[in-house]
C-alpha cells in the first residue's frame, strides 16, 4: 500500500476498520497529542468513509472547551491531560456526531511540557459509547515514557485503535 505512515498502524486501522464495519458500528474520535494520526490512519483505508464520522484535534484549552464542551472546570481542576479531560472529550465527539463510539486521546508527546505527576510520554485515553451510563467510564491513562514525540504519537495512536476495536458485548 502506498502511504507514509508506518505499516502497524496502517494494519491496526485496517482491522478496525473491517471489524467495525462488520457490525455497522461507526465511531469519532477526539485527538488531541496525536494531532489526527489515528484519523490519518484509518483514513489510509478504502472503505472507511462507512465507519469514521469525523476527527476533531483540539489541541489546546480553548479548542477542547469550544469544539467538545470540555468545562473550564475540568480543565483548571484536572488538566489537560486527565481521564476527565479525556472522557470529557470523548462524550463531546458523541454529541457532535452520530457516532455509536468515540474514542479520545490527550497526552504529553514532549519533548516539553512535562512535569513530575505527568511526564512526556503520559497519555490519557476514554472510550465513550452511546446509549450508555456517562458515569460508566472507560479511561485509563498510560506512561510511554520518553520515546520521543514521533514514538509516544505512535504508541497513543495504537492504543486508540485498540479502543475502537469492538469488544465481545459489543456483539462481535
Amino acid at each position: 500500500m502506498d502511504t507514509v505512515l508506518p505499516a502497524e498502524l496502517v494494519d491496526a486501522a485496517r482491522r478496525v476498520v473491517e471489524a467495525n464495519r462488520a457490525l455497522g458500528r461507526r465511531f469519532a474520535l477526539a485527538e488531541s497529542c496525536t494531532g489526527g494520526l489515528v484519523a490519518a490512519a484509518i483514513t489510509e483505508i478504502p472503505g472507511s468513509s462507512e465507519v469514521l464520522l469525523g476527527a476533531i484535534v483540539t489541541y489546546s484549552n480553548d479548542a477542547k472547551h469550544g469544539l467538545l464542551k470540555v468545562s473550564h472546570d475540568v480543565l483548571d481542576t484536572f488538566g489537560a491531560v486527565s481521564i476527565a479531560t479525556a472522557w470529557s472529550m470523548a462524550q463531546g465527539a458523541l454529541a457532535v456526531t452520530d457516532a455509536d463510539v468515540a474514542v479520545a486521546i490527550t497526552g504529553v508527546a514532549g519533548p516539553g511540557g512535562g512535569s513530575d505527576k505527568k511526564p512526556v510520554g503520559t497519555v490519557v485515553f476514554a472510550r465513550a459509547e452511546r446509549d450508555t451510563d456517562p458515569s460508566d467510564v472507560h479511561a485509563d491513562r498510560k506512561d510511554f515514557g520518553d520515546l520521543g514525540r514521533g514514538g509516544v504519537r505512535l504508541q497513543a495512536a495504537l492504543c486508540a485503535l485498540e479502543l475502537l476495536m469492538p469488544r465481545e458485548s459489543d456483539g462481535e
